[in-house]
Parts: structure tokens; C-alpha cells; sequence
């Protein structure tokens, strides 16, 4: 016998758990099904995030979005409904420091900031003095300016809010189910439901793609395209016993890399030279990274870096939108009840909490109410327009 639903989402990791748990909130009662091929979520970019967040954004409703996340963040339990104690995320506040190597660069970090400081951010710009004044251990010398975010920036427990978000959509009424979507059914253009591998077929009147890197796919089911393909990205974790510098920020270079502080040890990445799109089951990790181009790197930064051993790596996946490396997200115009939670770049996770919430009131409203997200709607990419967001890490 058939199954239906009012809402079938794909894909069960943050994004998915997330519209799942907003649309349940929102509307008791509402049958929403989640369906998750690997319910471990062992490759998902949730799991393997260096989950971080931050006000630092080159365009305002990527600050808006990201001003959302880090109070649901904070607040989660609360904002769950658990017991007092309950749902904490650790949320670590060392902030973000971007560092700038030209005077070009200098001025556009002052332009930015004072836009996010007036959307609540509090960054600040800091000169080569300033840098070595907070952070003694770093060398200056070829750096023009420092964009800091003192607060309401660093990293968290990215599982934890998964998991908190499956629960809490559980409880309020959602399904999950373990399967793979192989087909998605039109009517007279609209959606009418999904096919499984399984044999078994789901109707509804909705579907969310919320399929991460494998978004495209889920995509040419209906018959259209997404710009979105996984971009491999290995994440080093590092012991360097010169350098234990645990108030340290998440340090975005202008050599390239990234850095930040763990229990002891350093998390550092870097966008590879050759970076382009790979298989979306390949998860092996490039170690050639670290010693060909990130430990120079940090030797120049630092010279504690003099003696440093890689413990452990990892490799993730982007779901790297190539228009302009910003979420494409909302209703189909080509495909009525077909919506759109995808290409987060790298910064989806952050993300989550609010885009999660306007996806819920995007398809129970027909509009946006707590975050107008239409610039980052599916039209601009329709129409070859490209929304670019600067700050990609």
C-alpha cells in the first residue's frame, strides 16, 4: 500500500532535520517524512565539519542568517523545550580573526565590518599592532589588517545539534526513514511524490532538497539542473608542542589556510591548488596538503609551528555552488512543491537553524517571516546571476 505524506524531505543530516523540526513545530500535526540513506550520517558534511560560526559574511543576509544561528545555538535546549541543562552545545566564543595582507584588502575589511556591525555584529578591524597585542605568538609582519569577531563566533558540537534537531522533530510528530530516493513523480508539472529503491512509493504535495552533495542528483530526478558538486576539502588535526595557544581564534590567513585550537592539539585546513569537483564517495584524505602547503604556511605565521605532528585527518565534502558559492534556496518556479535547501559552500551547518525556519514558513506561508531569504532564491541561478558571497573559508 502507498504511504503519503504532506512533506517528503531528502536527505536527514542538519539541513533536513532541521526543516523537519521547524515545519513540526510550526504546524502540529503535519505529516512530514525525512528519508535518510545512511542514518549514521558517517560522510555527511554535518559530521565531518570543523562546525563553526560566525558573523563574518560579505553579504547582510548571510550576517542575518548566521545572527540567527548563533543565539538558537546558544539557547538550544530552551529553544527545544528541554530541562534546564539540557541540550548544551558547548558553544566556544575565540572568535573569528581574518587576516588581510594589502592595504586593498585593509579598506574592504573596514567596508564590511561596519555593514555587520549594523546588522549586530561586533566586529572589529585591528592593525598589525593590535593583532600582536592580542595574540603576542603570531608574526605581523606582512599583515595589513585583522577582522575580528569578539563575540558570538567560534565553534560548537555540530552532532549535537543534529541530534537535537532529529529528537525534537521526532517528538513533534516527524518520520525518519531509512532509504534511498531514486525517482521523484510530477503531475502536470507539480510534485506528486518520491520513489524508493526499496520499491515502495510515497505520495505528497511537497519534497525538500536537502540531498547536501548530492543535491544535483536528486535534482535531474525532476527533470532540471543545480549547479551544486561535492568539492573535497581534509582537515589535519595537529600536535605542536611549541605552539599551545589554546585562547587562540579561528585564524582565516590570507596565505590560504585556516587554524583553530582543539582540546590541545590545532584543527588547520586549506583549499587545494587543483581544487575542483570529486567523486561523491571519495573521502580519502590529500595528506600531500599539509606538508606541501599548509606547514610552511604556519611557520611563517609562527615559528612555534618548528615541530608539528599530523595526530589524525579527515576528509569532508563541500556542496560547492559554482555560480557563487552561496545557498540556493527556496521554491522552484519550474516545479511547484518542489524547495530548494542546497550548495551551502562549506557554511551550511551555521546555517542550519535559520534556514531551516524559513524553509518551514516558505512552504506553510509562501513567504519568508523571521529572515527574508529571497536573495538567495532559486531564480538568481535560473538566471545565470550570481549572488557571490566573498568570505567562503
Amino acid at each position: 500500500m502507498e504511504q503519503t505524506r504532506d512533506v517528503v524531505v531528502i536527505g536527514g543530516a542538519v539541513m533536513g532535520a532541521s526543516v523537519a523540526y521547524w515545519l513540526t513545530r510550526a504546524r502540529p500535526g503535519l505529516r512530514v517524512l525525512v528519508v535518510e540513506m545512511d542514518p549514521t550520517h558517517a560522510r555527511a558534511a554535518t559530521a565531518l565539519s570543523v562546525a563553526s560560526v560566525r558573523q563574518q559574511f560579505t553579504n547582510p543576509v548571510n550576517v542575518e542568517i548566521s545572527r540567527f544561528g548563533v543565539r538558537f545555538i546558544r539557547d538550544f535546549g530552551a529553544e527545544l523545550g528541554l530541562e534546564e541543562g539540557a541540550g548544551d552545545l558547548g558553544l566556544k566564543e575565540n572568535g573569528y580573526l581574518f587576516l588581510a595582507g594589502s592595504a586593498g584588502g585593509a579598506r574592504v575589511m573596514q567596508e564590511v565590518a561596519a555593514m555587520q556591525r549594523d546588522h549586530g555584529a561586533a566586529t572589529e578591524v585591528l592593525t598589525p599592532d593590535g593583532i600582536a597585542a592580542r595574540w603576542p605568538w603570531m608574526n605581523t609582519a606582512d599583515i595589513a589588517a585583522g577582522s575580528f569577531g569578539p563575540r558570538d563566533e567560534g565553534w560548537f558540537d555540530n552532532m549535537g545539534l543534529l541530534a537535537g534537531f532529529r529528537s525534537a522533530a521526532r517528538r513533534q510528530g516527524a518520520g525518519f526513514l531509512t532509504g534511498r530516493v531514486t525517482g521523484i513523480d510530477l503531475v502536470a508539472g507539480r510534485i506528486a511524490g518520491v520513489r524508493l529503491t526499496s520499491g515502495e512509493r510515497i505520495g505528497c504535495g511537497v519534497v525538500v532538497n536537502a540531498a547536501g552533495t548530492r543535491a544535483a542528483g536528486v535534482m535531474r530526478m525532476a527533470g532540471l539542473d543545480l549547479p551544486v558538486e561535492p568539492r573535497k576539502r581534509t582537515v589535519f588535526v595537529l600536535d605542536a608542542p611549541n605552539a599551545r595557544h589554546p585562547e587562540a581564534p579561528l585564524l582565516v590567513d590570507h596565505l590560504g589556510y585556516y587554524l583553530r585550537p582543539e582540546h590541545g592539539q590545532w584543527i588547520a585546513g586549506i583549499v587545494p591548488e587543483d581544487d575542483g569537483p570529486c567523486d561523491a564517495d571519495d573521502f580519502e584524505p590529500d595528506h600531500h596538503l599539509f606538508e606541501e602547503m599548509i606547514w610552511p604556511r604556519l611557520y611563517e605565521r609562527s615559528e612555534g609551528f618548528d615541530a608539528v605532528k599530523v595526530v589524525r585527518s579527515w576528509a569532508g565534502h563541500y556542496d560547492y555552488n559554482t555560480l557563487d558559492q552561496n545557498a540556493v534556496l527556496g521554491a522552484h518556479p519550474g516545479c511547484p512543491g518542489l524547495y530548494l535547501m542546497n550548495g551551502f559552500s562549506g557554511h551550511g551547518l551555521q546555517q542550519a537553524p535559520a534556514v531551516g525556519r524559513g524553509l518551514a514558513e516558505a512552504i506553510l506561508d509562501g513567504r519568508y517571516g523571521t529572515i527574508d531569504l529571497s536573495d538567495l532564491g532559486v531564480e538568481r541561478v535560473l538566471e545565470g546571476r550570481p549572488f557571490p558571497e566573498r568570505a567562503v573559508v
